[in-house]
């Protein structure tokens, strides 16, 4: 298998946290461009009350997105970079 690449199926239910190790919630779904198949965000399962306060994007049923841009590291957690999703 090919280290480079991450299955989605592995990224469903890890825990999303900040480099400063604030808890988000767990990754619920992704959220794929069509054409490219390019990753564009991720949506959180079961958020923390710590994302009230932050002005993330959501989706018309109100399941909160996190840019998967803002995303730096992934492994046992998902680590996302604050400062690229406000």
């Amino acid at each position: 298998m090919d280290k480079d690449k991450i299955y989605s199926k592995e990224l469903i239910g890890k825990t999303i946290v900040s480099k400063s190790g604030k808890k988000f919630g767990e990754v619920g779904d992704l959220v794929f461009e069509v054409g490219s198949g390019e990753l564009i965000h991720i949506m959180l399962r079961a958020p923390t009350s710590y994302i009230d306060r932050m002005e993330l994007e959501k989706t018309k049923d109100g399941e909160i997105l996190i840019p998967f841009s803002a995303v730096i590291a992934t492994g046992d957690y998902i680590v996302v970079a604050e400062e690229d999703i406000i």
